[in-house]
């Protein structure tokens, strides 16, 4: 999915926020939508189809919390809430109210842009008729090939499994057992050996691995920028 495809509405009731925001984000490629209140909210989520809300909580009449749980009853669209209150239990009410994610105020713009670039990429399903990029590789599961730079490197039926799961969840780590079920290789030691390879083709340095990694003591994770 482009980034231009993708339809963001920031409601806050802080014109600041929102004009930094829709300013930030739309710098980024997405597109951007505002309201300042939840039932100006609710009236364009009628109009348009969003990929992604963000939701500040403390806003006059309805607040975040309500206005996420209203919206989560009738649609699946991911929820990113914005609050001053950092305290675990609001946290955790926003949570089991079905937001996605959560992040304090005061906040960098860049860190909502990677909670957000998570969130977009956990929910969009795997095309493999798609070319994905991981880095400067380019992956085409169709044509079961991936391009980095002027090299051009096949992949096995193995590969394409696990890099099709691995790029519907990024950010998510995989057990070697896991791996092992999705890619139907049993032994650790040929596992191990796949990932050495798929490395191979898709880092610029292989030996230190930048979005392929190893996380020690629980498996493997497939980062994308």
């Amino acid at each position: 999915m482009e980034n231009n495809k993708i339809h963001i509405l920031v409601v806050d009731d802080d014109n600041r926020i929102r004009d930094l925001l829709k300013e930030y984000l739309t710098d980024k490629n997405y597109i951007v939508s505002t309201s300042d209140n939840a039932e100006n909210a609710k009236i364009k989520i009628t109009q348009f189809k969003f990929d992604l809300i963000v939701l500040d909580v403390m806003m006059p009449g309805q607040n975040g919390y309500e206005l996420t749980k209203e919206i989560k009853k009738t649609m699946k669209v991911p929820i990113i809430l914005l609050t001053a209150k950092g305290e675990v239990e609001n946290r955790i009410k926003g949570l089991e109210l079905g937001a996605d994610d959560y992040i304090g105020k005061p906040f960098e713009p860049k860190e909502l842009l990677l909670r957000i670039k998570n969130i977009i990429n956990k929910n969009k399903k795997i095309d493999l008729n798609s070319k994905y990029f991981v880095g400067k590789a380019q992956i085409d599961l169709n044509k079961m090939n991936i391009n980095l730079g002027e090299k051009n490197k096949k992949i096995n039926s193995s590969e394409k499994k696990i890099l099709t799961e691995m790029l519907s969840n990024p950010g998510k780590t995989y057990s070697r057992e896991e791996i092992g079920k999705i890619s139907g290789i049993s032994q650790e030691r040929s596992i191990d050996v796949m990932i050495t390879r798929l490395r191979q083709k898709i880092e610029n340095n292989p030996k230190n691995p930048k979005y392929l990694q190893t996380i020690r003591g629980s498996g493997y994770v497939l980062w994308i920028e």
